[in-house]
């Protein structure tokens, strides 16, 4: 099984490269750069992930980010992800990026995109690995701070496919960003966001209703409300659910209580991604396992998935027809 997950080509649809920085980097670049973290070693650090909520999360989440200067480091941080990823069949992958984390602590956008691209060109060369950019904008902070962000991106847009929405849920309705995700999306630029990981079902409809995202990250609270599950099953909204996430997040007890199963068989296109794999132990194929255990996926369900992942993703149409062709002959010969 844990061959068949890793050979399955996959898309991972959810990850925030911020949170891909593993405690042996951050250690490494907070001597590389001289900058002092409240921990004497990696094992501290790694001691220092357990969290109770999202806001426990975000505030180590943060710290670490902080050990990030130069383009070598983004570079470092990016290229980690893209070679673990590529070992677990992810083909091509969409990554949140959050700018204002980095902008607030004088590092310009030419710094982080610099990094990141040469990152993203080495995977495509070495691995056939496509992938896109998704500029997330912090939900905490008001919306003008947003619109700023998108205006000083100006120069690095065709670096960048979308626009996403994330950092602390509750209490920060998508609505209160109406007007900057229009604004993106004059631009020419793909819409999501986080909705429904510790909000209210009310908040994936907001995000669909004002926002006008086509993907909604997360949306586990969506079966809080039956009419919005239907209506995502017959909208054809893709949902990019991150399973240990939630369990390390306690927003679900255990794998075993995860509703993804229950989504897909309602008619939802589901996908599965590690969100921020680094602090919650499991990298996407991870995932896979997690739920193939817990909640007893069959191969063909795996296979959905995975078939989700690519069809949901926002690659053009004919490397996404490749992918599923290769995916399809590849399940063919497992029977």
């Amino acid at each position: 099984m844990d061959d068949f997950i890793a050979r399955l080509p996959k898309a991972e649809l959810h990850l925030h490269i911020e949170g891909t920085l593993e405690p042996e980097l951050m250690f490494e670049l907070s001597a590389r750069n001289g900058i002092e973290i409240p921990f004497a070693s990696v094992a501290e650090i790694r001691d220092a992930y357990e969290f109770t909520d999202l806001q426990s999360f975000l505030d180590i989440y943060y710290q670490g980010a902080a050990v990030l200067r130069t383009a070598d480091d983004f570079h470092d941080l990016m290229w980690a992800y893209l070679e673990r990823a590529a070992a677990d069949g992810v083909r091509h992958a969409e990554m949140f990026f959050d700018p204002q984390t980095h902008t607030e602590r004088g590092i310009g956008f030419e710094v982080f995109m610099a990094g990141f691209a040469r990152a993203r060109e080495r995977a495509a060369t070495e691995f056939g690995m496509t992938s896109l950019l998704i500029m997330c904008f912090l939900r905490h902070l008001p919306e003008a701070a947003a619109i700023l962000t998108l205006e000083e991106a100006g120069p690095f847009l065709d670096q960048i496919a979308a626009v996403g929405l994330d950092s602390s849920e509750v209490g920060h309705p998508p609505e209160e960003f109406e007007r900057v995700f229009a604004m993106a999306r004059d631009a020419g630029l793909r819409l999501v966001a986080h909705a429904g990981e510790e909000g209210p079902p009310s908040y994936i409809s907001g995000a669909l209703d004002s926002l006008h995202v086509e993907r909604i990250d997360h949306g586990v609270t969506c079966d809080q409300d039956d009419s919005l599950v239907e209506r995502l099953a017959a909208d054809g909204i893709p949902l990019t659910m991150c399973p240990l996430s939630n369990v390390r997040l306690k927003g679900v007890d255990r794998i075993e209580d995860h509703n993804l199963k229950r989504l897909m068989d309602r008619g939802v296109t589901v996908t599965v991604n590690s969100d921020d794999p680094s602090y919650f132990g499991g990298y996407v194929a991870d995932n896979y396992r997690a739920l193939q255990g817990g909640l007893g996926l069959t191969d063909a369900d795996l296979a959905k998935l995975a078939r989700n992942s690519l069809e949901a993703s926002f690659l053009e149409e004919v490397t996404k027809r490749d992918l599923i062709a290769e995916l399809d002959e590849m399940v063919a010969g497992n029977q």
